[in-house]
């Protein structure tokens, strides 16, 4: 696979290029790694597309996760403890999971645990490989990558997304980097507040 084309928000690639040059570079070695030819075996049950064999999400994940894993990249989490309180959870945001819940009951309400979770985390930058389905992209954006950079877990999030081209040989559903693109630019310069490198791979 290749990069064919990548959004630097809030100057993401910039740190990257400045602090992590060797992550970057790492980056650019996995996606060059992937064979797309080899995860272009599904075959379609889709009407219109009945038979056509399509590239499979799932073989392109395994294949970008044996890329990432043999390069030491691993999966971090973040648990913590939420509530019906609006100021309470205001006010336990940047404590520990153990204090948020003592404080939670503390103040006659049910601690409710939860946790983000992220694929590939080394050097304090996140990389999520994202061919499911496109509400998963802002997800990723909005609440996994800005989780961990307000929790100072990391200080980039990356996002790796199939180009328009990759994407209509798959089966329907996928986010696409132009289209995601736009949803970014879309909300404005300072949105989402966590510096962000979009990137879009093709065959």
């Amino acid at each position: 696979m290749r990069i064919a084309a990548h959004y630097s928000h809030l100057n993401g690639l910039e740190y990257l290029l400045v602090h992590q040059p060797g992550i970057w570079k790492e980056i650019q070695a996995i996606v060059a790694s992937v064979d797309a030819a080899r995860c272009k075996t599904k075959v379609s049950k889709e009407r219109g597309m009945v038979g056509n064999v399509l590239y499979s999400p799932k073989d392109m994940n395994q294949a970008m996760r044996e890329g990432f894993d043999k390069h030491k990249w691993q999966e971090s989490r973040v648990s913590y403890w939420v509530t019906q309180d609006a100021r309470l959870i205001r006010r336990t945001m940047q404590m520990n999971a153990d204090e948020q819940k003592k404080e939670i009951e503390a103040a006659g309400f049910k601690p409710i645990f939860s946790y983000n979770q992220t694929d590939f985390v080394k050097n304090r930058v996140a990389v999520e490989v994202q061919f499911g389905k496109y509400a998963f992209v802002a997800f990723d954006l909005f609440v996994k990558h800005l989780a961990f950079y307000v929790r100072d877990v990391i200080d980039v999030g990356v996002e790796i997304l199939p180009m328009k081209e990759l994407q209509a040989e798959m089966s329907s559903g996928p986010g696409y980097y132009e289209g995601e693109l736009y949803n970014l630019i879309r909300e404005g310069r300072g949105v989402p507040a966590v510096p962000l490198v979009l990137i879009g791979v093709a065959p």
